[in-house]
């Protein structure tokens, strides 16, 4: 099935919009305090980095250092699934011969691959450290949890992609994120072949990337749900 860009964008803003005005304005319930460390070491399923996510609903907030911001950047970006991720996102690149279309062979897979690695990585470059750190806004994902209804859940997971923390504890638009997809995409055009390089493909690149963080929030936001009942099971 294919979607176009206009069409993803309305369908991921349903769920974004419903919670996005509440996230800005409205103060959390006081609750019980955990303490977490700065960057996470989790991985969902063991494999999937989760660096980025603050699990307990309940920690207290602690702002990122800026060279925090910049080891999150790195950590993630050198990871060995990101280069697994970007081999994969080529393999499917080179098999249907889509975009960025170097064309068929070793040499044009190993293109991919490179132009892939490089697209995860100046994008976390310039949202996580350079605009994380002058915007004074953490990148990190602070999950709700099951006392809260799972459509706020999946609404408040969405909404991050326009909505971050400040360094200063209050919600914010995320510029960070949305100006390092901007720019990152923007960058990749000095390394995708002239074919590959318009506006309407910058568009579409930045919808898909806006739209995949967002689904991507469901997984942290889940995944302690989904393994607390794991775990019960099998000690059952």
């Amino acid at each position: 099935m294919c979607f176009r860009s206009v069409d993803i964008a309305i369908w991921v803003a349903v769920p974004l919009l419903a919670c996005a005005q509440e996230s800005l304005h409205v103060a959390e319930p006081d609750k019980p305090v955990d303490t977490v460390p700065a960057i996470s070491n989790d991985r969902i399923l063991g494999v999937i980095p989760n660096f980025q996510t603050v699990s307990a609903p309940t920690a207290a907030y602690t702002p990122l250092r800026v060279r925090d911001k910049w080891k999150l950047f790195i950590k993630e970006s050198v990871d060995p699934y990101t280069f697994a991720s970007a081999a994969a996102g080529a393999a499917l690149s080179q098999w249907h011969d889509g975009a960025p279309n170097y064309g068929v062979g070793t040499e044009p897979y190993l293109q991919r691959f490179g132009a892939a690695q490089a697209d995860v990585t100046t994008q976390n470059f310039f949202s996580d450290a350079v605009l994380a750190s002058l915007l004074h806004e953490d990148p990190r994902y602070f999950r709700k949890g099951p006392e809260f209804s799972l459509l706020y859940r999946i609404g408040y997971a969405m909404s991050r992609i326009v909505i971050t923390r400040k360094d200063s504890g209050k919600n914010g638009i995320s510029y960070s994120g949305i100006l390092g997809t901007g720019l990152g995409i923007a960058l990749s055009n000095a390394y995708y072949p002239p074919s590959s390089v318009s506006g309407g493909e910058n568009e579409s690149r930045i919808v898909t990337s806006l739209t995949a963080n967002a689904l991507g929030n469901l997984l942290p936001e889940f995944w302690p749900d989904v393994k607390a009942k794991l775990d019960r099971l099998r000690h059952r």
